[in-house]
């Protein structure tokens, strides 16, 4: 991709980066110059990942944790790779005590076994250069010796606590020793130390991941289930293995845009890209927005009947990236909103990572709790805080994605990746939620479609689609536009908060350096070397 590097139209305080021999964009400056720390050590961009999202556990916890679930895709040595490192469902669930109910995300019901540790493990063990134990030197610094709180992660912290602080119940009280400082939220600035958490991942590190999935964490885990009403076994953490995976892609105007397949919704991303494909008319600014988001709303539709654990699903990935169904599906769209319904086929808040090095690897990567500090309950003198992954599955006994033991629920997050004609571009990612696939959609779109550089890209005003035609738009978002697309039928409200709206990272390969773009809604770094 060629682009203007002068040319910002967008609000941003930021200009794009260029890095000869590697770099590490991350949403949080202590986690991205961890993983700079490691580049400048020997390690490559796999190792760097690594190292940065096992910081992030320390010094963002209010989207990830050691808890929580991993994904990445990345290129190494010439070829393009993707890693599911997502728990599944405990065995002993129960799910007729939560059938056609609500999981409620704060319970043992939402938790399922944590993936992360052993995401990290096997990266490093089958493409780093360093030894495992070096990647957690600085998360274990941070942790143990304190850091300086960023002020978007204080905010997070703050607003979590008056969630997390009022949840009544043995297994919650934990939460409030390990996060709460004098019975508060910390505040911008203030140094942190999170000793349980340091030891931890000390003990992690000094047994490649064995004393988390078979060994005394294991055992703390299962011993605080038992004792608070939830369903771990030792089992469900000894059997568990992270796993690669194929990515999936579209070529979308002549790039491939990859994604993890399902039990993740980064297919969304790719079905609304491809639907949207077929539209051409550039010209039109309100149409192209307009176009897009019935796109993505027919994806989504799709994605919630269809995405499943891979194992579970009933029709091909292959048939939901066909170009012949998205031209179909792009015939549904008139100039009027619609209210989506999900296509018929054939049977059958997280935290992101890019990274790059010297020797032309590149990582996406993308680690998370699911909703903030996840299901709020913590691990007893751990630091561990469980995600709440299993609120995604289904309670519907008739619905594909109906939660049962050992199995893995719809899963939000998403790293992409993107190539041409067999060629590394390289690594972008939005995370939020079901802001996702919508992040990915927008960012790629103003790359390829626009041409807009990294850092544009990411500083355009963006949408976000909640249901129905509710659209959600931020602040900067143009009025003539969005008077427009009301015209058109969306029912448009405007978010004071760029909070909703997600937070991206984007590197791409060009000839013998490195582009780089981060986000301006968040503390979004780049370290670079």
């Amino acid at each position: 991709m060629k682009y203007d590097y002068f040319d910002y139209p967008y609000s941003s305080s930021r200009n794009i980066i260029f890095a000869g021999n590697g770099a590490v964009a991350t949403s949080t400056p202590l986690a991205a110059k961890a993983g700079l720390e490691i580049l400048e050590s020997g390690g490559n961009a796999i190792d760097a990942a690594i190292a940065a999202a096992i910081a992030l556990t320390v010094v963002e916890p209010t989207s990830n944790g050691i808890g929580g679930d991993n994904f990445s895709v990345f290129w190494y040595n010439g070829k393009l790779y993707g890693l599911n490192s997502s728990g599944y469902a405990p065995e002993k669930i129960n799910t007729e005590k939560i059938k056609n109910k609500n999981i409620n995300p704060h319970s043992w019901e939402a938790v399922t076994v944590p993936g992360a540790p052993a995401g990290w493990k096997k990266l490093s063990q089958d493409f780093g250069k360093l030894d495992f134990r070096k990647l957690f030197i600085p998360a274990v610094r941070y942790a143990e010796e304190g850091f300086p709180l960023s002020v978007n992660t204080s905010f997070y912290w703050k607003k979590a606590s008056e969630i997390y602080k009022n949840l009544t119940g043995e297994e919650f009280i934990p939460w409030k020793d390990t996060f709460l400082f004098n019975g508060k939220a910390p505040y911008p600035g203030e140094i942190i130390k999170l000793p349980y958490h340091a030891e931890t991942l000390r003990k992690i590190a000094d047994s490649d991941t064995n004393a988390f999935y078979r060994g005394e964490i294991t055992e703390k885990i299962v011993e605080f289930s038992d004792k608070t009403g939830g369903y771990f076994s030792y089992s469900d953490f000894n059997n568990f293995e992270s796993e690669y995976t194929d990515p999936v892609s579209v070529n979308y105007r002549g790039y491939d845009i990859w994604e993890i397949p399902p039990n993740g919704q980064g297919i969304i991303a790719l079905m609304g890209l491809n639907i949207f494909s077929d539209f051409s008319d550039f010209s039109n600014e309100s149409y192209r927005y307009h176009n897009m988001i019935e796109s993505l709303k027919l994806a989504f539709e799709d994605g919630k009947k269809f995405i499943t654990d891979k194992n579970k699903m009933t029709v091909s990935v292959e048939d939901l990236l066909s170009k012949t169904y998205a031209k179909k599906r792009f015939k549904e769209i008139t100039e009027k909103a619609m209210l989506p319904e999900p296509g018929n086929l054939p049977s059958s808040g997280t935290v992101y990572i890019a990274t790059a090095d010297k020797w032309g690897n590149m990582v996406s990567f993308i680690q998370s709790n699911y909703m903030g500090f996840g299901s709020g309950i913590v691990i007893p003198e751990t630091g561990i805080s469980l995600q709440n992954r299993g609120h995604g599955f289904s309670t519907d006994p008739e619905h594909i994605n109906f939660i049962s033991p050992l199995k893995k629920p719809y899963h939000t997050i998403i790293p992409g990746f993107i190539t041409k004609n067999g060629n590394p571009v390289g690594p972008f990612g939005v995370m939020g939620g079901f802001m996702q696939p919508q992040g990915h959609m927008q960012v790629v779109s103003n790359m390829i479609d626009l041409n807009l550089n990294p850092q544009a890209a990411l500083d355009a005003p963006r949408w976000q689609w909640i249901k129905e035609k509710k659209i959600i738009v931020e602040k900067d978002f143009p009025t003539d536009i969005a008077e427009k697309l009301e015209r058109m039928g969306h029912e448009i409200s405007v978010s004071l908060s760029s909070g909703p709206f997600g937070r991206g990272q984007i590197i791409q390969k060009c000839d013998n350096i490195y582009i780089c773009g981060t986000e301006k809604r968040t503390d979004g770094y780049i370290a670079f070397y």
